[in-house]
């Protein structure tokens, strides 16, 4: 369901690039339209081919198939990077169009293209406007589609020639009803923080980019660093709760190999580094800086909290991923 989620975003996103890139296609190269037709295609067969196949453990022709799904796995590893390079290029250009002269931008502009006009290749028009802007803000869903696709095909990568006892132990599948007391009251607050975060963030966002006076600026730093810390608060003092409540749990521990759990460990560490590595160089910075300010402060809270919460946020999920089901 998720890989699909994305999918769909990611095919909306393939579709806002070739409408860009139509806009002034006689300047640029023919693969620049017809890369994000190849990359549709390709999400829509692999979306149909985990859907079907995610669940199979193959025991005929292993090498190749091994040899099939690396080459998928590598694919959308080069797809990821494609993505966030190019989100990363995006930025870099609508920060070098703000603090350049119109002389230094044009010049740079023409690189790589074919045509050394380069007004007919701005994006003038507010239907291209709309379609630089929309595969823009699409970009994460296809980034997040790459990374999930890439977990599948190496849990099935994995899988391939492996067999499974299925009487060391008895999978027991959970009954989840949405309307009792403590999954309803969940995911009530769930929603409300999610809807309040993107209220906040857009919010945030337009404050911070408008033209406004310092003063606005400095008052929706403010609401979102403070709302931040709210949030960082009640996740880490609800992962401790689990935790603590896991220590009175009679169930054993799930020593079984499991490639899925193995991966979800992996990604759930390799994730947390990055964050890590922001909010680290985020303290040395406001501990270096001057002068410090109620902002510098909260920046620092926000960045110790964000530690603290992926820290027992982890150490929870990986003791619930190794118990037993009831």
């Amino acid at each position: 369901g998720g890989l699909i989620l994305f999918a769909i975003f990611s095919l909306v996103m393939d579709v806002f690039k070739i409408g860009y890139y139509s806009s002034f296609y006689s300047c640029l190269s023919a693969i620049k339209i017809i890369y994000p037709i190849v990359q549709a295609i390709f999400v829509v067969v692999q979306t149909y081919f985990l859907w079907v196949s995610a669940k199979d453990c193959i025991h005929v022709h292993l090498n190749v198939t091994r040899c099939g799904l690396m080459l998928t796995l590598t694919t959308n590893l080069a797809v990821w990077m494609s993505a966030v390079t190019d989100e990363s290029v995006h930025k870099a250009h609508s920060k070098l169009k703000k603090n350049t002269t119109e002389e230094i931008f044009r010049w740079l502009l023409k690189v790589g293209m074919r045509s050394s006009s380069v007004d007919e290749c701005n994006c003038n028009s507010q239907i291209c406007q709309i379609f630089k802007n929309g595969y823009f803000w699409l970009y994460p869903f296809n980034i997040e589609y790459s990374l999930f696709a890439s977990a599948m095909v190496y849990v099935m990568w994995k899988n391939v020639g492996r067999f499974i006892d299925h009487h060391s132990h008895h999978i027991q599948r959970l009954k989840f009803r949405l309307f009792r007391r403590t999954f309803f009251v969940g995911i009530m607050l769930g929603l409300i923080i999610l809807v309040s975060g993107l209220g906040v963030l857009i919010l945030y966002e337009v404050q911070v980019n408008s033209n406004m006076e310092s003063s606005k600026k400095s008052q929706a730093l403010t609401m979102y660093y403070v709302f931040n810390i709210v949030c960082l608060s009640l996740m880490s003092l609800v992962c401790i709760g689990g935790s603590v409540i896991y220590r009175f749990d009679k169930r054993d521990m799930d020593r079984h190999k499991n490639p899925t759990r193995t991966l979800d460990v992996a990604l759930l560490m390799g994730a947390a580094l990055g964050q890590y590595a922001i909010s680290y160089y985020s303290i040395v910075a406001i501990v270096a800086s001057t002068p410090r300010d109620a902002i510098s402060a909260l920046n620092l809270t926000y960045a110790l909290l964000m530690i603290a919460q992926h820290t027992f946020q982890n150490i929870f999920i990986i003791e619930g991923l190794h118990r037993q089901p009831p």
